[in-house]
């Protein structure tokens, strides 16, 4: 599982350029896990929705982020984007009659991108962030979920709480752009507080011992805890949020109809339930480490 989950870590950095801003990446194309086929919904012409690329949804994402959005292998041995938002992105492009299209860059820029109307969606696991209302309108909430802290088992006994942590002496990480720096900031404001493009990044400097913690969202953390065993969720980190939402496009009202019908589709129709049990199998090695292996 291990060896899965390094290849996918080791893809993933691969694939993914150290970018500032909105930069995007140089990936294989989109292929999204299979969806159910969703309720249909009225024409795209009938509804009033208008998109960057006509007939077409732009979705950017940042795929560092297991099991919502990640680099997988498929059984030809390519890597080829995962994870639940990216079944639910294919699942809301159904509903709508779009062709769909993701973008994948560095999660910074999936906020650039939507702020500055160069995409139509961003799905990067986002928390309805009020600091985030300029950049995008927030759909529903699709899935509920939590903040962590993590780090590595040996040397958890050091935080028996968040206080613990506030500590010059400790390096402390976070994603760039994220919930997570701002709790970071908010809890552990003396540390050195590092942050960086992408959760696997941070995963790498956990392991090989460069970073003393990092913040992680709950999800995430427990599926690469599941990966790498040395990893440890140590605390968990209060935070007000109920939970993950899809980014529209500022002021695209009927888009963002369109988007939360097709999201109260997929959670009653049981679709988002499959969603996530297979981007968590998936994300945990279980599919492909015969593959790999064999």
């Amino acid at each position: 599982m291990k060896k899965f989950f390094a290849t996918v870590l080791a893809l993933t950095m691969a694939l993914s350029l150290a970018a500032c801003g909105a930069k995007k990446e140089e990936a294989p194309a989109a292929s999204a896990p299979a969806a159910s086929a969703p309720a249909a919904s009225a024409p795209v012409e009938e509804t009033g929705i208008s998109t960057i690329t006509p007939g077409k949804l732009t979705v950017a994402t940042s795929p560092d982020f297991a099991p919502y959005e990640f680099y997988a292998i498929d059984e030809n041995g390519d890597p080829q984007l995962a994870g639940f938002d990216m079944a639910l992105a294919q699942y809301i492009a159904d509903y709508l009659g779009l062709e769909l299209e993701v973008v994948p860059m560095d999660f910074d820029g999936t906020i650039l991108e939507l702020q500055n109307k160069k995409v139509d969606l961003s799905m990067a696991g986002y928390s309805p962030d009020p600091d985030r209302a300029d950049a995008m309108d927030f759909s529903d909430i699709y899935i509920s979920g939590g903040q962590s802290f993590v780090c590595v088992d040996t040397t958890a006994e050091k935080f028996p709480d968040l206080a613990a942590a506030n500590n010059p002496d400790f390096t402390i990480g976070a994603q760039i752009g994220s919930i997570q720096a701002g709790l970071a900031k908010e809890n552990t404001p003396d540390a050195d507080i590092i942050e960086m493009a992408k959760v696997t990044d941070i995963i790498a400097e956990l392991i090989t011992g460069k970073m003393d913690g990092a913040f992680i969202e709950t999800m995430v953390a427990e599926s690469y805890e599941k990966n790498y065993p040395e990893l440890c969720i140590a605390l968990e980190v209060p935070y007000e949020a109920e939970g993950s939402v899809v980014g529209v496009s500022k002021g695209n009202e009927a888009l963002l109809k369109g988007v939360n019908e097709a999201i109260a589709a997929a959670l009653a129709d049981g679709s988002m339930a499959n969603f996530v049990a297979e981007a968590n199998e998936l994300a945990s090695g279980e599919i492909h480490l015969g593959l790999l292996e064999g």
